[in-house]
């Protein structure tokens, strides 16, 4: 449809809406035929019609109907709507708050100063008036370790979300940054932490140590980043360390990572005699002075032996920037020298482009170079409205989405973590598109359920500020909303949802039982709050062993389950293996004859079977038959015996295991008028398989998995020698250019503890999975084991 000669559709909609506005009505005509074509696009503004002074209705409704416009094609052909058109569409005071938001991670290797790091940005920022170190020797600790458990063993558990305001200085005047910042743990064991956090941020900072440059878990943290496309700033930590080489993790990066990454400083001394940095953009030194380094200093003067290096590094800078931008690689070949602001407008796009990674470097424990990074993450970081976010419309059989981060377009947020507070149900949200208020009604997208919203709060570690709403971009807490981890949230009228974190498997399983019965009630509930907190967390009651089996991540992560149920729950708890579901079978023909006669006074027992039992050929399903010939045995006795043989496959008389491969066929048999009854031929055939079974050399057999383990190729013999003490079958080998894959069956029994073995092994590099493949013949001695601590189990529970 044309009016005015301007398009209307989903397509044409945004350059009409622009040029309707770039007119401004100002066309000599008269009023009512210059707005002639404002008139005809006059419904896609009608959602917004509130606007307080007349002045401003004009910009005001075009803002709003290029809002729905965005939204309708956001809706209608994603592929097709640029990310720019959608920051060009925003309203100019949307625009300018977003602008000045970050939504950042900060990820690295176990001890590479992430929670240290954190705390000086939350001092320099005014967040908290004192520095206090990890491992809470002041009887503090650090801010975002929250848990007594964290501040005891000096690690990070669970993330911990905080926001603080970094005012950083601009041409001359200072502008205000707000930055909401998550604290993510190191060890692979919570790795899930990482991967929520990464979910729903916009960038993040990767830490690395100066002296152990990229380690097993930076590369994991790399993946995951990579997973959920986030843009990283880098930051070469503990500078102040003995051995401390940033150019080792420079390299490290661009090889290891392969994301190419050039130095934005260069450290002006190093161990001890570290004191500032060297900022390679506008050539100038900086110092840190003050008792916790407070104050920054920036000198034109460098350090005369750090010139030359400082002019090879800014080239090489240049370069790496010229391979990944084209502006500046024109810039590059013209023989150019690039100006301040050209140079870190390229920084940014290659960095939310994923092409390149900045490199920071300084030293959290010292205090020196915190504020540059924290410079660097509003320089070069996204914020929420650069950053690309797609959910799946439920009414159009799933078609992709793109989420528009207007705050007038309807509601849309993920439920990305829950934690269980003095006041209930902790849900920390990412509002994607619209405005969650206070009281608002929002709908469940996995339940279709309606939820009110009570409370909204802003989180700082393990304290709280309410606040009345939240725009789109941010992320907040809410309270009395039940749901799980990685569900959507919409206001009703749209039928989004958004794909959930990736979610890792177990490796590592314990059999776990309150010490006390009487802990019960106490024990279930603190499994149920810690699967709904935790994905990688799983419970399950095996049905042979009736055990209750948790599986996770690692041993520390089991280990911190148990301890926090002793702790928050008062429940002590006894683990240990879990128990392989083990298989008895036979190997040879045994024929046997057995009766069974009892007498009680008044009717007895009697019952006679004769017939024999041998292995099937395959260890399938279990097979009774009868041969009877002339009615010896009636059919309701016959029946009476298949329910004796099946109850004895149940619990077989060797371990107590269930029994595989064995027939059974009954060929004559004797009754007695009175005395026989189904009853007395069901316990006559059960005595006479076990009989038979005790004479047929039984066999123990044990579940074979099988496994794939993956690793870099420089790992490929220690895996294999960790394989073979374990007596695995190495079925297939695939090698690849970097990695390979290893393929073996092995006995379930032998891969408890392999988990650890493995990262141990690998450098914390290889992975692994298990799956039943099949049913082997335990080892004569395993078996000969297994045997006698059954025995004596039955001994001691008979005396």
């Amino acid at each position: 449809m044309r009016v005015n000669g301007l398009v209307r559709g989903p397509f044409a909609t945004l350059s009409s809406l622009r040029n309707c506005a770039r007119l401004g009505c100002r066309s000599p005509v008269s009023a009512s035929q210059r707005c002639a074509s404002t008139a005809a696009l006059q419904p896609l503004w009608s959602r917004d019609a509130n606007w307080a002074r007349v002045g401003e209705v004009r910009a005001r409704r075009w803002q709003s109907g290029a809002a729905a416009a965005v939204l309708e094609q956001a809706a209608a052909d994603p592929g097709m709507l640029a990310q720019e058109t959608i920051i060009e569409n925003l309203n100019p005071e949307e625009a300018a708050r977003l602008a000045r938001v970050r939504n950042i991670g900060i990820a690295a290797h176990i001890d590479s100063g992430k929670t240290t790091a954190t705390e000086r940005v939350l001092y320099y920022t005014g967040r908290i008036n004192s520095i206090h170190e990890v491992r809470g020797k002041d009887a503090v600790g650090a801010k975002m370790d929250s848990m007594d458990l964290e501040r005891e063993k000096g690690i990070t558990i669970q993330s911990a979300a905080t926001f603080c305001d970094w005012v950083k200085k601009e041409n001359g005047k200072e502008e205000r940054y707000h930055i909401n910042l998550i604290d993510t743990p190191g060890h692979i064991d919570f790795t899930i932490e990482v991967e929520r956090a990464l979910r729903v941020l916009d960038g993040a900072v990767m830490i690395l140590c100066a002296v152990s440059g990229v380690q097993s878990q930076t590369i994991t943290v790399d993946r995951q980043m990579r997973r959920y496309n986030i843009p990283r700033i880098s930051f070469v930590n503990k500078m102040d360390r003995m051995g401390a080489n940033p150019w080792k993790a420079v390299d490290q990066i661009n090889q290891k990572l392969r994301i190419p990454a050039a130095a934005l400083q260069v450290p002006i001394g190093r161990e001890d005699g570290f004191i500032g940095v060297v900022d390679l953009i506008r050539m100038k030194a900086i110092y840190n002075e003050g008792a916790k380094g407070e104050v920054i200093v920036e000198k034109d003067e460098i350090p005369a032996d750090l010139v030359g290096l400082a002019k090879e590094k800014r080239a090489k800078l240049i370069e790496t920037l010229a391979d990944v931008d084209d502006e500046i690689a024109e810039i590059f070949l013209d023989e150019r020298e690039p100006t301040v602001e050209q140079i870190k407008a390229a920084i940014r796009r290659a960095t939310v482009s994923l092409k390149f990674t900045p490199v920071l470097m300084g030293s959290a424990l010292a205090d020196k170079a915190v504020q540059p990074m924290l410079d660097a993450v509003c320089d070069y970081l996204p914020n929420p409205s650069e950053v690309e976010n797609l959910a799946l419309d439920r009414r159009r059989q799933e078609a992709p989405v793109k989420l528009v981060s207007y705050n007038s377009l309807p509601f849309v947020g993920l439920a990305f973590k829950l934690e269980e507070s003095n006041f209930g149900q902790l849900t920390y949200v990412r509002v994607y598109q619209g405005t969650l208020k206070k009281g608002m009604n929002v709908f469940n997208a996995r339940s279709d359920k309606r939820v009110k919203i009570p409370k909204i709060v802003r989180m700082h570690s393990n304290e709280m500020e309410e606040v009345q709403e939240i725009g789109a971009g941010e992320i907040c807490a809410v309270f009395g909303v039940d749901c799980a981890s990685g569900d959507t949230f919409t206001d009703g009228t749209l039928g989004y949802t958004m794909t959930s974190m990736f979610v890792p498997e177990p490796v590592i399983s314990l059999s776990i039982k309150p010490k006390n019965t009487k802990d019960t009630p106490n024990f279930s509930k603190a499994m149920s709050r810690f699967q709904r907190e935790d994905p990688t967390f799983r419970v399950h009651v095996d049905p042979e062993s009736q055990e209750t089996i948790i599986s996770g991540m690692g041993e520390l992560h089991l280990d911190i389950y148990v301890e926090r149920m002793r702790r928050e729950y008062k429940v002590d708890c006894e683990t240990g293996q879990p128990q392989v579901a083990y298989r008895e079978t036979i190997t040879s023909h045994v024929p046997f004859d057995h009766t069974l006669k009892k007498q009680t006074g008044g009717a007895g027992d009697f019952a006679r079977v004769v017939g024999f039992m041998e292995p099937t050929g395959s260890l399938a399903d279990n097979k009774f038959e009868q041969r009877i010939s002339g009615g010896t045995i009636s059919e309701k006795f016959l029946f009476a015996c298949e329910k004796g043989f099946m109850a004895s496959c149940i619990k077989g008389p060797l371990l107590g295991h269930k029994v595989l491969g064995t027939s059974m066929v009954i060929n004559d048999g004797a009754t007695h008028m009175t005395d026989s009854s189904e009853m007395a031929f069901k316990m006559a055939t059960q005595q006479a398989f076990r009989k038979a079974f005790m004479a047929a050399k039984p066999q123990v057999l044990e579940p074979l998995m099988k496994t794939t383990i993956t690793a870099p190729n420089e790992f490929q013999g220690n895996i294999v020698g960790l394989l073979n003490k374990r007596n695995a079958v190495i079925n297939d080998t695939e090698i690849g250019p970097e990695d390979f894959t290893l393929y073996a069956d092995c006995s379930l029994n032998s891969m408890f503890g392999f988990s650890t073995q493995l990262r141990a092994a690998t450098q914390g590099k290889g992975e692994f999975s298990m799956e039943f493949s099949h049913y082997s013949p335990a080892p004569p001695q395993l078996q000969r084991e297994l045997v006698t601590k059954y025995e004596k189990a039955q001994k001691d529970r008979n005396k």
